[in-house]
């Protein structure tokens, strides 16, 4: 009996001391529970609205959403958080009082994907600054006071599909973040709206894919008026496209320090938009794209004489290629018309009409018709030179000149409205001056019996020659002489 309670007795120590060495291991391994300030239910942590001037420490390594939104936060530094956080995926920090983000402060959370920062007092959003989020794919920074975005501020987001920056203080459009090929490869939604923005790089806006324009949301900006501005939004609206459609009535520019509807712009007299159609010449290689407002959709295109346009056509010259683009080579004439793509979705189906217009010329053509007609002026240009040389700078063909003589009225003025086509020659000169030749223009006054009405010649009138007195004198021209009027060497007076 005695070895029995001996035996039960060691099992009782046995146990107690492992029990002792249990509790013992257990107080030197930490031992993470839902903060005091938090509300955890599964790998859900809910801080908000407990007035924490800084994050709590001691943040369980399971957590998958952690709100600590409608606190006093005011600085995020890079140890906010001792814990590395990989399985948290959802970070909310709205309605706080942030005014600094370290640029190493995500580093804990490398698998974040939706992150909330709106309702701050953020001023500038600096290089690098979400590089960290390689996996983010929201990111809503709204109703900030955000002035400057550093052009490398959203650098290795390759995953980024929504990014939220309306009523802020922005100024300059970040072209860089939609631009074709941009860092964001997958941005579908850029919320810019309620800015400061008052110029757009409208070209580059107009050459951007429908699926990028359809999610770039620009209203209550104090946009600068003009036509071009409205032809943007004008296609945007004929496209149906969302971020139009859905605020039209938000959509206005500033002109003298007015506010109108970009609709209504009547004071420009701007030009309808048309959709312009894609033209061509012959033997040309062409690609039409079908701009849907939606990525991955499934495309097929319809001939204008409703056959459907196949992936590989033996001798054809349409085909479809893998991204749905049309693709014509050595376009003829008889390809031109109305070419319809059917665009097939997850969420919604789209058509789009394209019309195509061939010239029956080359393009090569067109230029040597263009220098054809350049040879032409500089042609006509030139003889018109000549002309002008011909008549003003023909050297004299006179072989004397007359001698000079003091004006007379009688003897050197014509009764005639019209110039003397002959030289005036001094009958009393000497034989010694024969080799002159005296230029002279004769205004023509009435003078002298041989006038008629308004001082033209009468028929059978004459101006009294002089005697000849010297070898090298001439006879004056009779003025009904023929030969003298139009002879063909210069008039010289």
């Amino acid at each position: 009996m005695q070895p029995q309670r001996d035996l039960r007795g060691l099992w009782l120590l046995l146990l107690s001391l492992f029990l002792l060495l249990f509790e013992a291991a257990r107080a030197g391994r930490p031992v993470v529970s839902c903060p005091a300030a938090c509300l955890c239910a599964s790998n859900i942590l809910s801080c908000s609205k407990q007035q924490l001037p800084n994050v709590p420490h001691s943040l369980p390594s399971y957590t998958a959403l952690l709100d600590l939104s409608h606190n006093n936060l005011s600085r995020l530094r890079a140890e906010w958080t001792p814990t590395r956080l990989t399985h948290l995926h959802s970070l909310l920090l709205s309605h706080n009082h942030l005014n600094f983000i370290s640029s190493e402060a995500f580093s804990p959370v490398p698998n974040l994907r939706y992150l909330d920062l709106s309702s701050n007092q953020l001023r500038t959003l600096d290089e690098f600054l979400f590089s960290e989020l390689q996996a983010l794919e929201v990111l809503l920074l709204y109703n900030n006071h955000i002035v400057a975005v550093d052009r490398s501020a959203f650098d290795d987001m390759a995953q980024l599909q929504k990014l939220y920056l309306s009523q802020n203080q922005i100024s300059r459009f970040p072209l860089e973040l939609v631009k074709e090929g941009s860092k964001l490869p997958k941005l579908t939604l850029l919320d810019l709206s309620s800015n400061k923005l008052n110029k757009l790089p409208l070209p580059d806006l107009q050459k951007l894919p429908a699926w990028i324009k359809n999610g770039l949301y620009l209203h209550n900006n104090p946009l600068h008026c003009d036509c071009e501005l409205y032809q943007l939004f004008s296609h945007w609206q004929y496209r149906q496209l969302s971020s139009v459609m859905d605020f039209q009535e938000d959509l206005y520019c500033m002109s003298s320090k007015k506010l109108h509807n970009v609709f209504n712009l009547s004071f420009l007299n701007c030009s309808e938009y048309k959709e312009r159609a894609w033209e061509a010449h012959l033997g040309d290689n062409l690609t039409i794209k079908c701009d849907t407002k939606q990525q991955g959709m499934t495309k097929m295109w319809v001939t204008p004489s409703n056959e459907r346009v196949l992936d590989e056509v033996a001798n054809g010259t349409v085909t479809v290629s893998k991204d749905g683009s049309l693709h014509f080579r050595q376009v003829q004439v008889e390809d031109g018309g109305v070419y319809t793509c059917y665009a097939m979705g997850e969420t919604f189906n789209e058509t789009l009409s394209v019309e195509l217009k061939v010239y029956n010329s080359t393009l090569h053509g067109h230029h040597d018709t263009l220098n054809t007609a350049y040879t032409t002026l500089v042609g006509c240009i030139l003889s018109v030179v000549l002309v002008l040389i011909y008549l003003y700078l023909t050297p004299c063909r006179c072989w004397c000149r007359g001698v000079e003589k003091p004006s007379s009225h009688q003897g050197d003025s014509l009764s005639s409205s019209m110039l003397s086509t002959t030289p005036n020659h001094d009958p009393m000169a000497g034989g010694d001056k024969d080799d002159g030749f005296d230029r002279r223009v004769a205004f023509l006054e009435p003078a002298g019996p041989g006038q008629g009405q308004n001082g033209k010649l009468k028929p059978g009138n004459t101006l009294p020659v002089p005697e000849a007195t010297g070898k090298g004198q001439r006879r004056m021209s009779d003025p009904e002489s023929v030969s003298s009027v139009f002879s063909d060497t210069p008039i010289v007076v």
